[in-house]
């Protein structure tokens, strides 16, 4: 054991033991908010001094704790610093903490809780990244299981020892709410009950998106939207880095390279795709700037203690950044999206909102990469006046519901689609995610899965990795091992950093852009099944990506598998890295979606689960195009020859679905002798599908024989299986 590794140790251990310096508080108050749902509150704990923007609302008593709940954290302060422990019983499965790198199962793990721009992940080896998630779940040997929201923005450390949950915050006390119910899921339903849900998302959202930083002028976008199309590869956005604006500033275009963006989005639209452009929250801090300017006449930058605006260098150079604790600057940045939104744009990306700050004129020992800890932020509203070492980890969050509410505001008929890279639990009801700037090797590769599995399992279903990696040149060999199973994951996006070599799907000769083009056309294929996972993400805060634990919260084998995922419950995916995966048990039969993908040696291996019934459309290039041309039921029985799946149909934007204007069809099959019939059994919703849908395709999967029939929806399809 090397040096660093002995101090680490040295010091991981001091951390998780209980500090001798440290002051037991005592509980002011503990009871029920909810099923199961419990509030610890201690005693001194003022909200004026750590306000929640974790709960998407107050919660209100709902009478004592039962006599047999267990979970009973204890308070401690030293330094006037809050922290708190959960001790744990038995043995449990750790997990959570949102954005971490390292594995899947959290026992024995330390992370910093502050939101830091750390390329490659560099950053204290990892131990801390660009989001902020105090919540951490355990599960138990019988498949029961808890979870633990510790309600703070202070900045902080989160531990988690096999025999106890070590929270420990640089701030005043906090609240703890604790879920305590029958398995892993339905402790999830708790944690979005708490914290909100994703909102749906438009349906264009859920296809193949293309990055770079930067396409650095029209005719260069252009060119990639045509390659796409010409070559067939499936995609629905293109993507607009920084190198659009003029000079940097934020809601400006290039007078030369993107001279009218009116013009770009309208084509890309008339091609089938939608833009997305970078928003940052540092403004140049220049006079003759709109956006400065009209920011100065609202007072909304952040001041330092002396009074005077406090200025930051990023990307252009000195800026100043709006105070989104006070919802008038919310309220005035929101405001900014009207105009920008008009030009055409579809969606926005919200990026260097930790916030990131390039602070090199400083000494060695002043560098912090963000604001000083002292700096104070206004408050208003229901947030008091605070510190960044309070508010820090939840300015990107806060900025998110800035532009969420403008951009919804600006295009009222639209459903939002916003991409954060820093972020807060509870975050998810404003904007989706990517697990930021990470490296391509195969190292981050494989950390991919876990790091998004975790995320799904803290709040947040919509995320996913840059695939391909963003820092550094990638292989073609590796481009197709991580498009191969990325694109079956939430948000499937590829990016590259500049000066990377280019990574879009045809870039690494024939054999690559053939393998790219399958696996986009699986992912285009799953499109209704995948619409319907976020449909019910969006109701329940259910993962949409889950680990293979979730097949059986029972089986202690399944505990710490992470190469392996589940899409929804019923699809198994395996990438092609995967050696030695542990695999649920039962009934798991192989599914093919596109002709050869069997020997593609890139591909994931797909399989569905016994008893289930997955709806998937034809091959289509954009979301926008008819799926159900045919719809396609995969059909795979349990031992008793029965299935059930689901298919959530609407217009794929608007908001027309609240309203009823929305389909919500139920499939089942039964085995009868020597056939099985498969119909549609019930549908919520007032949409009428028999148009949209007027021919099905069923591929029955029995025994590892394919059994195939046709019908429609109103009559049952009867597929003989002798």
């Amino acid at each position: 054991m090397n040096l660093k590794s002995i101090l680490y140790t040295v010091f991981f251990l001091s951390v998780g033991i209980a500090d001798a310096g440290a002051q037991e508080v005592s509980l002011l108050k503990s009871e029920l908010v909810g099923d199961r749902i419990a509030q610890f509150i201690p005693k001194g704990f003022d909200k004026t001094r750590t306000p929640s923007l974790i709960l998407a609302a107050e919660l209100k008593s709902k009478g004592k704790l039962p006599s047999d709940w267990s979970l009973i954290p204890e308070f401690t302060l030293k330094n006037n610093k809050a922290g708190a422990v959960l001790h744990l019983k038995g043995e449990v499965s750790l997990y959570g903490g949102g954005e971490v790198t390292g594995p899947l199962l959290r026992n024995g793990q330390a992370i910093k809780l502050w939101n830091t721009d750390t390329g490659a992940y560099s950053v204290e080896g990892g131990k801390r990244l660009y989001q902020t998630h105090p919540w951490v779940m355990g599960v138990r040997p019988d498949g029961s299981a808890f979870g633990i929201i510790f309600d703070s923005t202070w900045k902080a450390e989160l531990i988690t020892n096999s025999d106890k949950i070590i929270y420990n915050s640089e701030g005043a006390l906090f609240r703890i709410y604790i879920i305590d119910r029958k398995s892993p899921q339905e402790v999830i339903k708790g944690l979005s009950e708490l914290t909100g849900t994703i909102k749906l998302p438009p349906r264009w959202a859920l296809g193949y998106h293309q990055c770079r930083f930067s396409y650095d002028s029209e005719k260069r976008v252009m060119e990639i939207a045509d390659t796409f199309r010409e070559k067939k590869i499936p995609c629905d956005v293109i993507w607009m880095d920084i190198d659009y604006m003029q000079g940097y500033r934020v809601f400006t275009f290039d007078s030369i390279r993107f001279r009218n963006p009116k013009v770009l989005n309208d084509n890309l639209h008339k091609k089938g795709f939608r833009a997305v452009y970078m928003i940052d929250p540092g403004v140049k801090a220049d006079k003759e700037y709109s956006v400065y300017k009209t920011g100065t006449q609202n007072d909304v930058w952040v001041k330092q203690n002396n009074g005077e605006e406090y200025h930051g260098k990023v990307w252009p150079g000195d800026c100043a950044f709006p105070d989104f604790t006070n919802p008038e600057a919310r309220k005035w940045w929101g405001g900014l999206y009207k105009d920008f939104l008009s030009t055409g744009i579809d969606g926005v990306w919200n990026d260097m909102n930790e916030p990131a700050v390039n602070d090199n004129d400083f000494p060695e020992d002043k560098r912090l990469g963000t604001m000083p800890y002292d700096t104070p932020h206004k408050g208003g509203g229901n947030l008091p006046q605070g510190s960044h070492l309070l508010y820090h980890n939840a300015y990107g969050r806060l900025m998110v519901e800035a532009s969420y509410d403008g951009i919804l505001k600006s295009n009222p008929t639209k459903r939002p689609f916003l991409l954060t890279r820093s972020n807060l639990l509870g975050g998810q009801r404003y904007a989706a995610t990517w697990t930021g700037d990470n490296f391509a090797g195969w190292d981050h590769l494989k950390l991919s899965v876990p790091m998004s599995l975790t995320l799904g399992l803290s709040g947040q279903p919509f995320n996913g990795p840059d695939i391909g990696g963003f820092l550094g040149d990638t292989s073609g060999d590796l481009w197709a091992n991580w498009l191969g199973f990325g694109a079956l994951m939430p948000f499937a996006r590829g990016h590259a950093c500049a000066g990377t070599n280019n990574k879009e799907p045809w870039a690494y000769g024939p054999e690559i852009e053939k393998t790219s083009r399958i696996a986009l056309e699986r992912r285009y294929r799953l499109l209704p099944y995948l619409y319907t996972l976020f449909y019910e993400s969006s109701k329940t805060g259910m993962p949409v990506m889950a680990p293979v634990f979730f097949a059986d919260s029972k089986d202690s084998r399944l505990r710490a598998e992470e190469q392996a995922f589940l899409l929804g419950e019923s699809l198994l995916v395996i990438p092609a890295f995967a050696k030695d995966p542990i695999l649920p048990s039962g009934i798991w039969e192989e599914l093919n979606l596109i002709e050869g993908e069997e020997q593609d040696k890139y591909q994931a291996k797909l399989r569905i689960k016994g008893g289930s019934i997955i709806p998937a459309g034809a091959i289509i290039q954009n979301a926008g195009e008819n799926s159900f041309d045919p719809l396609s039921l995969y059909v795979c029985p349990d031992q008793n020859g029965n299935a059930i799946g689901e298919l959530y149909v609407d217009s794929g934007d608007g908001f027309g679905f609240q309203k009823g204007d929305y389909a919500l069809v139920t499939f089942t099959a039964e085995k009868k002798k020597d056939s099985v019939l498969v119909k549609a059994t019930g549908k919520l919703g007032k949409r009428n599908i028999d148009q949209e849908i007027t021919k099905i395709k069923v591929q029955l999967l029995l025994d590892g024989k394919t059994y195939q029939g046709s019908g429609t929806l109103k009559d049952g399809i009867t597929i003989a299986v002798n």
